[in-house]
This record gives C-alpha cells, structure tokens and sequence, in this order.
C-alpha cells in the first residue's frame, strides 16, 4: 500500500516532533503493509512557513536514517497545502512541493468556513495543470452544507482523498458518515492515513480498507484508492490514464450531466 498522507517529517508541523516518533512511525506504517509515504507538512502562510527549502533535507535526513535502520520504507516528498491566495505562485515557482514531483497536490480548505469561490480556485488549478487532491473533506465542518461543490469538483478533475481513520469512526460519527456518503457515492480516489503520530493518529491504512471493503464489497475498487491510484500519482500519470472512480464506472459523457442530477436530488 501507499500512503500518501503523512506528517512524519520530525519538528516541522503538528505531526512528529522527534527522530525517534519519526522512526517508530515508519516501522508502524511497514508492519501495517505500507511501502512508500509521502512526508507532508503544512503549509500555510504564517501558520506554517514551510516549503521545499525546508522539507527536502529533513526528508533526505529521514530516509537516510531509514535506510541505516533497514527500516523498508520510500519516502517522496509532498506538502498539505492550505487553500491560500500564494499557492498558485508556490505551485508554479517550485517553492510548494507536489506529491513527488508530480502534477497531483493535495489541498486543504478551510476546516471553520466555506471557501469563497471554491470551485473557481479547483478550476484555475486544474487550468494550470495541476491536478488537487483534496483532502479529508469528510472532516470539513461545511462539508455537509456545500457536498455538492465537492461532487462537482470531482467532476471537474478534482481528487478526493479521504482519511483512513474517519472511516473507522476515529474521528467521531459524523466524519465517518460522511466519509461513507463520498465512498458508496463513488466519488473517493485516494484512502491515506494523515498521520500524526504513533498513538492517536498512527500511519494506518488497512484498518480504513477494511471497513471500506465491507461498506463498498468491493476489495479491488478499495484496494485502487492505496495502491493503483496512488502509484500514478508517483509516477505522474495523466489522470484520463488512471482508472475512475465507482461513480463514472458507468457514466458517459452523454449521461455524466444525468448522474451528477441523481446524485445531488436534483
């Protein structure tokens, strides 16, 4: 499986704050089946001024204490990049780093508020070449209010990624509903883990898989959101080259338009 969702990189952002988190993380992810972790911190301007300047040493730094530990783990680098007016410029200047270098970003809306003009910002990305993966919007505290905008940016070329954890009820009822509604909607392309640490919020992803397996019964669809997805995204695979969500399984570009209407009661 591939993660691509973790705040391993020690001392960063929320996520570790030691070597010795960082390593004990690395080993939980291998033990749970994990292969490759994207390390991504937050990035947000003057919450957390990261950039590649300063996440590509400590991943090297990382990896390299890994590859010492014969710990059996390949990091890429990546940023959770807060929705933001600088992050065209930082996508298109170098200094916020894609998921290995890729096309494919992952975003992160607002948490309290409804972004303004949400889809104008997918649009411009999308228009620019970069493909946002957005991330847990299940835990968006608008997300229920707004779940038509984030049906529609999947439509538009958005990805979706959900949280492993949320499924499984780790962060409470409603995250975990919602998390089910974008799964059985087929709207969901990545499962990661957003880890934080090696206790609450560990680098797990087969606990998520499972549930998601007995909501969806349907393993090779799941078993396509932590590893056939996730390889094209580090391999920067043209999206119209990655297999589709269960959602557009059977739509056309003729009944598209049909679907999207059923799906939103419309």
């Amino acid at each position: 499986m591939i993660d691509l969702h973790s705040h391993t990189l020690p001392g960063l952002c929320d996520g570790s704050q030691s070597l010795k988190t960082s390593l004990e993380m690395a080993r939980i992810a291998v033990a749970d089946g994990i292969t490759h972790l994207a390390c991504t911190p937050h990035i947000n301007p003057g919450v957390y001024n990261n950039s590649r300047h300063s996440i590509e040493p400590a991943l090297a730094a990382l990896q390299l204490e890994l590859d010492n530990q014969n710990i059996p783990l390949k990091l890429v680098i990546g940023a959770d990049t807060h929705l933001a007016p600088e992050v065209m410029q930082g996508l298109k200047d170098g200094s916020i780093p894609t998921l290995n270098n890729s096309r494919y970003f992952l975003l992160e809306p607002s948490h309290h508020v409804p972004v303004v003009n949400f889809l104008d910002h997918i649009e411009n990305y999308l228009n620019a070449g970069y493909v946002p993966l957005i991330t847990h919007p299940e835990r968006l505290h608008w997300v229920e209010e707004h779940y038509e905008e984030f049906a529609e940016a999947v439509c538009m070329g958005a990805w979706i990624q959900i949280t492993a954890g949320a499924i499984t009820g780790r962060f409470g009822s409603k995250a975990q509903r919602v998390s089910e509604r974008f799964l059985t909607d087929g709207l969901v392309h990545i499962i990661a883990s957003d880890a934080h640490g090696t206790a609450r919020r560990p680098p797990v992803l087969s606990e998520g898989v499972e549930a998601a397996v007995k909501l969806l019964g349907n393993r090779a669809e799941v078993m396509r959101m932590v590893h056939e997805r996730p390889q094209a995204v580090l391999d920067n695979v043209a999206p119209e080259m990655v297999s589709v969500p269960l959602a557009f399984k059977s739509a056309s570009v003729v009944n598209l338009k049909g679907w999207m209407s059923r799906l939103l009661g419309k």
